[in-house]
């Protein structure tokens, strides 16, 4: 057998480990051997690499494998959970950078002549690549803080993104045409700056399916690289991951009253934040750490909403001990994650698993949210915008938004650090209804005594 025969058997092998691969994440209690079966894909997609290349220089090929390999094991060991949507934006944004620069080699290389769909194929690839770069890069900025999390709106906005769109597809017709290498570069050039016009005007509350996007657009950005270097793994890999993150998109969409097209566009995301300039000024009622163990502790149910702020303060340690202890008094504990909780999806469920909750223990909000009514205690941690019933609110910038359904318990416990807005930034009634007690503080430190008062 050939080494590019063998090398084809051996791409075939890691495409079907990578479609394991999306299986086993598909589920928190397979997303171990998920992951574990993408790291043996890509380990068999390398090597098989190796075996068709020619004239290798390997010393050229090892540093840089070495260098990516070791910042990237650094990141994943030191990385907190509240740091992960930015890390996966940034990650985005290296596989959109990769495919500009394998776009621009390729028209650089004078020894190669390109056919027709091969120069259809590094456009599409190059300008999804230097879009999913720079708007990974604003992505990155708005969820770290960096780049402040309201939208940046100006008046003929889409306007100037219709202009670079047109200029962009011209200027790509005429390398298709041509083979111009000042036209790619002019149509590279235009994406990048396309990518940071589509992202600023989307608002923090909006970026878990903005990250979801992304990581779609970066998937189809390798597919189309792949078709210019014949590489079919590349192909494979690349369709599967543009394939699973637009799907997740659209369910993100639909958890958020979202338009997908509208997140293509960059069309959505207002800014929210006119309507709090009063709210420090509302009453609200507020109890201690004791008073609010007495309640959970003769409940019969109780239903827990974590939100960023749980992350943010490490507490699911604390809150699975908190829970055992009430589960030890007869206390049915049940968690309610909403798709749009965190910072990015699956945040909160990564949270939980991470702390070994049960998964029986945790529901979607689709099948929770018909409990609230019959709960005695809904516990609130570090969650807003997800509980907030504005999303019920004609004009409201999150409204159709679905949200958890926490208004309807008897008793609504909300643990904050203060009154300050969520990630929309808009107030939220819940915590002013007279059913709601806040327990203001760090999450940790008031779950811990909860604990100890339990």
């Amino acid at each position: 057998m050939t080494n590019l025969a063998l090398s084809n058997l051996a791409y075939l092998l890691a495409a079907v480990f990578f479609i394991l691969a999306l299986r086993g994440l598909s589920s928190p209690t397979s997303s171990r051997i998920g992951n574990l079966f993408g790291m043996i894909g890509m380990s068999i997609a390398v090597a098989a690499t190796f075996l068709i290349g020619e004239n290798l220089n390997l010393l050229l090929i090892f540093i840089p494998l070495l260098l990516g390999g070791g910042i990237g094991i650094y990141a994943a060991k030191t990385v907190q959970m509240t740091k992960m949507p930015e890390l996966v934006a940034l990650m985005h944004s290296f596989v959109g950078l990769a495919a500009v620069l394998i776009g621009l080699a390729a028209v650089f290389n004078v020894f190669e002549s390109h056919s027709t769909v091969q120069r259809f194929e590094l456009f599409i690839g190059a300008f999804i690549g230097a879009i999913t770069f720079t708007a990974s890069i604003v992505a990155f900025g708005k969820l770290s803080g960096k780049f402040g999390a309201k939208p940046i709106v100006f008046k003929g906005q889409h306007l100037i993104n219709l202009c670079l769109a047109i200029a962009m597809v011209i200027c790509g017709v005429i390398y298709f045409q041509s083979e111009s290498i000042a036209a790619f570069i002019m149509m590279v050039t235009l994406a990048l700056v396309l990518g940071v016009t589509l992202i600023v005007p989307i608002g923090g509350a909006d970026m878990p399916v903005v990250v979801s996007m992304l990581n779609s657009y970066s998937g189809w950005a390798a597919a189309g690289i792949g078709f210019t270097l014949n590489n079919s793994v590349l192909i494979i890999a690349g369709a599967c991951v543009g394939s699973s993150g637009a799907i997740l998109s659209y369910i993100m969409c639909k958890a958020m009253n979202r338009s997908i097209i509208s997140v293509m566009l960059g069309g959505f995301g207002a800014d929210a934040t006119a309507d709090i300039a009063s709210q420090a000024e509302r009453p609200v009622k507020s109890g201690s750490a004791d008073d609010v163990a007495y309640l959970m502790s003769n409940a019969d149910s109780v239903i827990i909403v974590p939100g960023y702020g749980l992350a943010v303060a490490r507490a699911q340690h604390a809150l699975q001990e908190l829970t055992a202890k009430l589960i030890e008094k007869g206390v049915s504990v049940r968690y309610a994650i909403h798709p749009v909780a965190g910072r990015m999806p699956g945040h909160m469920n990564v949270l939980l698993a991470e702390a070994d909750v049960p998964y029986e223990q945790v529901a979607e909000m689709e099948d929770i949210n018909g409990e609230f009514s019959q709960t005695d205690v809904v516990l609130v941690i570090g969650a807003n915008d997800v509980v907030n019933p504005a999303a019920k609110t004609p004009g409201s910038a999150i409204y159709g938004m679905p949200i958890l359904e926490a208004q309807k318990a008897k008793m609504i416990i909300v643990n904050k650090r203060s009154m300050a807005p969520g990630y929309a930034g808009l107030d939220n009634e819940l915590f002013y209804s007279d059913k709601t007690t806040m327990l203001f503080g760090d999450a940790k430190k008031v779950v811990e005594d909860l604990v100890k008062a339990i």
